[in-house]
């Protein structure tokens, strides 16, 4: 594992204090660890939205119906 030197500001570093003693994380690095696979997660969220709503501004306009987008939507949720 890489080793970093970062500093944080006095209420970050507080508020990273109080959650390793509250025992909700062992150690500062694994908190850290964590915020940032959090982030990449919602990145990657982030970006698949983005294509979603690029590719639906490029298909053109439609003539159907707010109920029929929205059928349609529902159905091709998870492609």
């Amino acid at each position: 594992m890489a080793r970093q030197s970062i500093s944080f500001t006095r209420p970050n570093d507080e508020w990273l204090k109080a959650q390793v003693d509250n025992q909700e994380y062992s150690s500062k690095s694994e908190l850290v660890n964590d915020l940032i696979r959090q982030a990449r997660n919602q990145q990657i969220e982030i970006d698949w939205i983005k294509a979603k709503l690029d590719k639906a501004e490029n298909s053109g306009f439609s003539n159907d119906s707010k109920k029929q987008i929205l059928a349609q939507a529902k159905s091709k949720i998870n492609d």
